[in-house]
């Protein structure tokens, strides 16, 4: 089925000082007089048979005169492959490669090495990844970026969208988005819409046409139409523009041959809608408790509503164990729908997560719903599981109960898993479901979490074929891209792409046939080559090997969607596949890395694109890709060290919140109790040796961690000049002379010689916890330690703490920013947590990498012990012992 997935962009221009050196400062410095002139910002699409190609170029100039740094920021669709990249400074140009990810990883190790600066990829938002790119910009100097990236753009609720997110954050004196869209079907429809503007006034900058095969879009507004008011100097560019259109469905399917390849598309209209027999299984564990079953119920009551009597359902809730609203799949008549919702309305949360167990009840009943015959023998079953978090009670090893789920559907029906927030394993369901021919979502913590659900069922909620498969004369086709779907559903599009083993055959034809709700379909699409030939020759609009590319990429994305569910040799042959297509067609995958090269002092410096995921391992900030072209790997979310200073990154707003507290010597603080997965943190504090008896120049530090997860018995101490180990009433000591690791079910401890601890739980929870050691003899200062929070995306929603209430995501907004009695620390008047608090700009440090000197973190600071940012007050945060 297609994804609700759009073609997205976001572009920034960010200009500052050099001396700023980080990003993290860059944004607060947009709309400065700084010397930086961004004369032109284009967006050039051209969309050929729904395959985009998208160059995004931006020009700049520095007017200063001293040296100035840029950054270039686009932000493009997680299903998006970059395709080229070239910097051009006073003429010459810095291009791109893009080489194998262990190739391209050693010359970034190498530049590190030697002290050059290199990048990083991030996922940024739910459909987006950043492309981050700095340079340093001579007086006088020019500059030119140019991105190229390429997208399939997929079908959703009957059209195609092409989403810009727009943000140039400051005035262009060209600024234009231009589109022009060439489908040989025909357009029946083309629509624009932006947030940020009126309908009048983005009329008259608006350019809009389509007839018979062409479309054309042009978004070009005067320097004053940009201004947020007629006397403003701040650009009220700053939102979606949006592009939707569809084309002519006369015939059910299209085919298009170019240069050997073909795409074939098959979208057809009218068919009555398959009953469905649809089996929920939702998880209802004590994690899900609070606005998140509200959310759950509140779109489960929204998605019967919008049942189809003929439709047959059932409710499987499952916690430690599993419960159903009936003992067998009941009919959609109004009754029922009626009783399902007060069912629904009464569900409450409790206990543990048996995603094994619910799961095969579900499957069990529809397996039995069929053999005796209680469903029309022409419907279709599916099944839709959601849970936030991971298996830990019953059969909770994933690929046994893999294993499990796989033998009991036997490839009947698809299985549709939702991931609710980040706190869940979601490779393991992502490859859950495509083994059942299915797919996984992840829905995101936020107010619109129901709308998120419903998206989703209605994406579903209309089979109109069923075992569909696309067939071509034998010995014709080479290297088809998947040709067998389970469902076809309504408003999408089934894309069938190959290579032809005569480029010179005059006919050619395709037959999809399917299982529809009254009969079986046969839908026969005959194209004559020389007639196809005539229809394609329209230069203006197609971009040259427009079909060999969409078929490589639609190849790529089914080779890795493979790999996500194959073991041992067969995976090793997946790879290898769709690396050589990564790196022939020179697009930006998993598999591959793109080296940039950029002149920096005199000296070549080297940056790494990668293509970030979203399983555990890659994932840090829910989801845009990320060049970045800094001095360091970014600080971790949240940690505190020195004073104690606490800082919380906020990833989309790339920027940080600072606090201290201010206690006693010996005072326990609670950092991190996560009461579902058993997890706290405690931190107690130690003073200087020649202690002062005022606060305001009082030094105080952490000086003992206790970390501890009840549910694995399992304790941590750490001081500064041991570490010591309970696995349950087992003892065991290291010193920070030590270097160790140590690994049992579930937890890894190493020791860094006199440097740091880096425990991690699984792959989903990493702390590291850093000495700073200070001279033995020193009259006033002791040894301290650090503590950082790398990873706690598997940590539940009820986390709470000085640092573990921030795992929530949170929003603040600052504004008013006014000098202050120190010119280097501005004041501000931030509105947080329904808190109006006056801040202080000023920078704390990052020792992750560097004990000695640590990296420094620009951050708004909040007096008074955070009071206003943090839930309560400071003191109802200290506890008796570390455990």
């Amino acid at each position: 089925m297609a994804s609700a997935r759009w073609s997205s962009l976001i572009l920034a221009l960010l200009s500052s000082l050099v001396a700023f050196g980080s990003p993290r400062s860059l944004s607060r410095t947009l709309e400065k007089d700084d010397g930086i002139e961004v004369y032109s910002t284009t967006i050039s699409c051209k969309v050929t048979s729904r395959f985009a190609h998208n160059v995004v170029t931006t020009r700049a100039v520095n007017r200063a005169d001293t040296a100035k740094e840029v950054s270039f920021d686009v932000e493009l669709p997680k299903t998006a492959f970059i395709t080229n990249f070239t910097l051009t400074i006073d003429g010459v140009t810095y291009p791109g490669n893009v080489k194998e990810k262990e190739v391209a990883k050693k010359q970034y190790e190498k530049a590190i090495s030697q002290g050059k600066t290199a990048g990083l990829v991030k996922a940024s938002g739910r459909k987006l990844e950043k492309f981050t790119v700095s340079v340093n910009v001579a007086a006088g100097s020019k500059v030119t970026f140019e991105l190229t990236y390429e997208e399939l753009l997929k079908r959703n609720k009957g059209k195609y969208e092409l989403y810009l997110k727009i943000q140039p954050k400051q005035l262009v004196k060209h600024f234009e988005i231009e589109a022009d869209i060439f489908e040989p079907q025909g357009i029946t429809m083309l629509d624009t819409e932006a947030s940020f503007i009126t309908n009048d006034l983005l009329g008259s900058a608006l350019t809009k046409s389509f007839s018979g095969k062409k479309g054309h879009v042009s978004f070009k507004p005067s320097l004053d139409q940009q201004r947020s008011c007629p006397t403003c100097t701040n650009s009220l560019l700053d939102g979606d523009f949006i592009i939707t259109y569809d084309v002519n469905r006369e015939s059910p399917a299209n085919v298009q041959v170019v240069n050997g390849y073909f795409v074939h598309f098959f979208a057809p209209q009218g068919l009555p809608v398959v009953p469905k027999n649809v089996v929920f299984v939702i998880d209802v564990s004590g994690s899900m408790q609070g606005r998140k079953m509200e959310q759950t119920k509140d779109a489960l009551l929204k998605i019967l509503e919008d049942m189809r009597e003929d439709d047959y359902l059932n409710f499987i809730l499952f916690s430690g164990d599993v419960t159903t609203w009936k003992d067998n799949l009941v009919q959609a008549t109004p009754e029922n729908i009626k009783e399902a919702r007060t069912f629904v309305r009464n569900i409450r949360d409790q206990g543990m997560t048996n995603i094994n167990d619910g799961l095969l009840r579900g499957i069990s009943m529809l397996n039995k719903a069929r053999e005796e015959n209680r469903v029309p023998e022409r419907s279709t079953s599916i099944v839709i599981m959601l849970t936030d978090g991971d298996a830990n009670v019953g059969e909770s090893r994933p690929q046994k109960i893999q294993e499990n789920v796989r033998n009991a559907i036997g490839g009947k029906f698809p299985l549709y898993n939702l991931g609710f927030g980040n706190n869940l394993n979601y490779n393991f369901l992502e490859s859950l479901a495509l083994e059942n021919h299915g797919l996984a979502r992840r829905i995101y913590e936020d107010s619109d979490a129901n709308l998120q659900l419903q998206g989703f069922y209605e994406e579903v909620a209309n089979p109109l074929l069923t075992e569909v498969e696309v067939e071509y004369p034998q010995n014709a086709i080479l290297d088809l891209t998947k040709n067998t779907y389970q469902h076809f559903y309504d408003g999408s599009e089934i894309v069938v792409a190959g290579r032809l083993v005569d480029k010179d055959m005059n006919n050619f034809k395709a037959d999809v046939k399917g299982h529809g709700a009254i009969n079986d379909i046969t839908f026969t699409e005959e194209v004559d080559m020389k007639e196809m030939e005539k229809a394609l020759q329209e230069q203006d609009y197609i971009f040259g090997d427009y079909i060999e590319r969409l078929w490589a990429y639609l190849t790529i994305e089914q080779l890795l969607e493979k790999c996500k569910k194959a073991h041992g040799d067969e995976k090793e042959n997946l790879t290898a596949q769709a690396l050589d297509l990564s790196l022939k067609y020179h697009f930006v995958t998993p598999l591959t890395s793109m080296v940039v090269t950029k002149p920096e002092d005199n000296e070549n410096q080297m940056a790494l694109a990668d293509k970030p995921g979203e399983g555990p391992a890659d994932t840090v900030i829910p989801s845009t890709a990320h060049l970045n072209i800094y001095q360091a790997p970014p600080p971790p979310s949240y940690y505190v060290d020195g004073d104690p200073h606490f800082i919380i990154q906020i990833p989309e707003k790339d920027d940080a919140i600072c606090f201290n507290i201010d206690e006693e010597p010996g005072t326990v603080l609670q950092l991190i109790q996560d009461p579902i997965t058993g997890f706290t943190v405690n931190g107690q504090i130690i003073g200087d040796k020649k202690n002062s008896s005022n606060s305001e120049t009082r030094k105080t530090y952490f000086g003992k961690l206790g970390i501890a997860n009840a549910q694995m018995d399992f304790r941590i101490e750490v001081t500064t000049e041991k570490i010591t180990l309970w696995n349950g009433a087992v003892q065991s000591t290291f010193s920070w002379l030590d270097t160790v690791t140590v690994k049992q079910d579930g937890l890894s401890v190493i020791i860094n010689r006199k440097k740091n601890m880096v425990v991690s739980f699984g792959d989903g929870v990493t702390f590291v916890v850093v000495l700073h050691q200070v001279w033995k003899k020193h009259p006033v200062h002791l040894d301290f330690l650090g503590f950082y929070v790398v990873d706690s995306h598997r940590m539940s929603s009820q986390t709470h703490g000085l640092l573990g209430q921030f795992f929530h995501p949170f929003d603040f907004k600052v504004s008013d920013i006014h000098p202050g009695s120190d010119p280097t620390k501005p004041h501000a008047t931030m509105v947080v947590k329904n808190h109006q608090l006056t801040v202080t700009r000023g920078s704390q440090k990052d020792y992750r990498k560097d004990a000695n000197n640590g990296m420094k973190v620009a951050c708004w600071f909040v007096h008074n012990n955070g009071q206003g940012l943090i839930d309560g007050v400071h003191s109802n945060y200290i506890v008796s012992n570390l455990f």
